[in-house]
């Protein structure tokens, strides 16, 4: 079972703001953790929104909206991407992350499973999906 842990932007880390270095250790030792345990698939943190873009689709029109975006609360800072064996151990490692821009500053992280090709009616594109997976490993 996979989960992403997601963590919510606020405005400092909208505004360019980088963790300091007492934070970096610290979700270095977290991730460094996940590592040994061998859950972690992969980590990062992202550039502010004022970098990004965002695609509207209106039937067959597509238009592209650059950032930034002006509800923070619905933004993503970054994530982490766990395999995990149940929903409980998923639970625990997020219970276990640190918290995001430091223990003085609010945060807020979101976990979420991810869909894995088992969730889904076997059939034509499944067997197609299961074979780009396959050439992927």
């Amino acid at each position: 079972m996979r989960f992403m842990i997601i963590v919510k932007a606020t405005a400092a880390s909208e505004a360019g703001g980088r963790p300091d270095d007492a934070l970096m250790a610290t979700m270095g030792t977290y991730h460094e953790e996940l590592a040994k345990a061998g859950v972690l698939l992969d980590a990062t943190g992202l550039q502010p929104s004022s970098k990004g873009w965002r695609i509207h689709y209106s039937g067959d029109k597509r238009t592209v909206l650059d950032g930034p975006f002006a509800e923070t609360k619905e933004l993503i800072a970054g994530y982490t991407l766990i395999q995990v064996r149940s929903r409980e151990e998923a639970m625990e490692w997020a219970r276990r992350f640190p918290s995001p821009f430091g223990e003085q500053v609010d945060g807020e992280i979101e976990v979420r499973q991810l869909y894995e090709l088992e969730d889904f009616e076997p059939g034509g594109e499944l067997d197609r999906s299961h074979k780009l997976t396959a050439a992927k490993h």
